[in-house]
């Protein structure tokens, strides 16, 4: 045995027992996507317009505070009807106009202002809008993310559609209970303590009365969440003095009467805020309110420090998932589902068994046919085959890739142009054979010759298949992962080890007879 190729046998039986070695057993080492394991597949619509608008809502508070600091007279700070991104103040202070202004100029830079007689529009920069709304779509991806980690689910798939885009695509393989994520992930999560100012009240024109119908500046309405309280109507603070962003822990546990509940704890800073409160507003109600509904209101009887209990007509699952998101974190802007399918087991089976038989019956005809007409050459051809199919697997195996149906496609896909690399050199070897030539100087001019054809008709696909993966969700994302491994794998197969079993089995022999093809 020639010592050059000594490496190269060395090399090639390494990387197939490695593969081996990677994948077996392959039900248990080779991740199902979702349409061969069963699962859900969501299209989220995040809705920036939350984002945008809660930015606003601080602002207008933030500016009430400025303007009442400085004893600076107006009627009120309202927002724009039908626009999240702006607000009017409205009767200024004629003689005070001027300072007004010196305000907005030096702590306002991020808004727009326009003076209309006694009346100043403010409106958000374009700029500050998009980047709150990117912002919006990232801390989305991230907070479902923690969600879905929380409930454990394995290989899970969580990803922008686009670059720029304003929806998210979540791949739960294995899920069992479909109702119960959906709710989870859907859920804002937004916790806030409110003071209360007015009711309860059976609706909001009762509420509102002594108020001439109005709602006064600096409040808001909310109702209870009919599922925990009466589901009658509050006034409360329209600023929470406390948020889950607040939060340092939650979880299940039991108020004083063994009813399912939410504890928490919060970070030291929220901690100060909450006790001094709670120590200014003893005997006054404080509202408990979760994505906008109240939950709980309570009569403050001491100051609070830094932890405390969330009560309702929870049941168990219905706690351990409000502590749940709590702890992944609070979205930043609501969630609409756009699309919903899930795909049972046993589909996933049947997606199983006929992709399986769709790739052994590929790999039979092409063996027969490799074999039929380019007869010994073709069983080279053949090995390299069955060798790249069990690469593609250990490739897999050891990236924890899902393998999904249009991956699969993408395995016969890879077959066909592995073949395709083989017919390329052979046809180059027959000519070389036509033109006179010795048997080894054919078969090294004709895999020389091949090898620029090949490689850059692979190149090309990698390219497509590198954006195929970039851009799409978890289907096609399998199809482009197993087509840039079986090229790669491909590449090796039909030009490496292909080259490997020419030189071991047709060694010195000169003669065009001597090599069947």
């Amino acid at each position: 045995m020639k010592r050059k190729l000594r490496w190269k046998i060395i090399l090639v039986i390494g990387v197939v027992a490695l593969a081996v070695f990677l994948a077996y057993p392959p039900a248990k080492k080779i991740n199902l996507g979702l349409d061969l394991r069963g699962g859900m597949h969501l299209q989220l619509q995040v809705i920036t317009d939350d984002s945008v608008r809660a930015e606003t809502d601080q602002e207008v508070s933030r500016l009430r505070q400025k303007l009442e600091k400085e004893n600076i007279a107006y009627e009120a700070v309202v927002k724009t009807e039908g626009e999240v991104d702006q607000f009017i103040i409205q009767q200024i202070d004629p003689e005070k106009q001027g300072q007004v202004r010196e305000i907005l100029d030096e702590e306002y830079k991020q808004w727009s202002y326009r003076v209309m007689g006694d009346n100043i529009t403010m409106t958000m920069n374009p700029g500050v809008a998009t980047y709150l709304r990117e912002q919006a779509v990232r801390q989305s991806l991230e907070t479902i993310g923690n969600r879905v980690d929380e409930l454990g689910l394995t290989e899970p798939t969580i990803q922008r559609q686009g670059l720029t885009g304003e929806r998210i695509i979540v791949e739960l393989p294995g899920v069992e209970n479909p109702e119960r994520v959906i709710e989870i992930l859907k859920t804002t999560a937004q916790l806030e303590f409110r003071l209360v100012k007015g009711g309860p009240a059976p609706d909001k024109e009762t509420l509102l009365e002594e108020y001439g119908g109005e709602i006064p500046a600096g409040m808001e309405v909310l109702r209870g969440d009919p599922q925990r309280t009466q589901g009658e109507f509050y006034l409360v603070s329209d600023v929470a003095e406390i948020v889950g962003k607040d939060l340092r822990n939650a979880r299940r546990s039991t108020d004083e009467w063994n009813n399912p509940a939410v504890s928490f704890t919060l970070n030291p800073d929220a901690s100060k805020r909450f006790a001094k409160l709670t120590e200014e507003n003893i005997g006054k109600p404080l509202s408990t309110v979760l994505d906008s509904k109240i939950q709980l209101v309570a009569t403050i009887e001491d100051r609070i420090p830094g932890s405390g209990i969330i009560r309702g007509r929870y049941t168990p699952e219905e706690a351990e998932d409000i502590a749940l998101v709590l702890r992944a974190g609070a979205l930043p802007a609501s969630i609409e589902i756009m699309e919903n399918r899930t795909i049972g087991p046993s589909l996933g089976a049947d997606s199983i068994r006929k992709g399986i038989r769709s790739i052994v019956m590929a790999l039979i005809l092409i063996m027969i046919f490799m074999v039929f007409y380019y007869r010994m050459s073709g069983v080279n051809a053949v090995v390299a085959l069955i060798l790249n199919i069990i690469i593609i697997g250990g490739v897999l195996a050891y990236f924890k890739a899902n393998l999904t149906l249009p991956g699969m496609a993408g395995i016969i896909l890879t077959v066909g142009m592995a073949v395709d690399a083989n017919v390329l050199v052979f046809e180059r070897i027959r000519e070389e054979l036509s033109q006179g030539k010795s048997v080894l100087s054919s078969i090294a001019s004709g895999f020389s010759r091949a090898f620029r054809t090949i490689l850059d008709a692979n190149i090309t696909t990698i390219i497509a298949a590198v954006f195929l993966f970039q851009f799409g969700t978890g289907p096609i994302k399998g199809f482009a992962v197993t087509l840039i491994i079986g090229i790669t794998a491909s590449m090796f197969t039909a030009v490496f080890v292909s080259r490997l079993i020419f030189d071991l089995t047709v060694g010195r022999k000169k003669k065009k007879k001597d090599l069947s093809i």
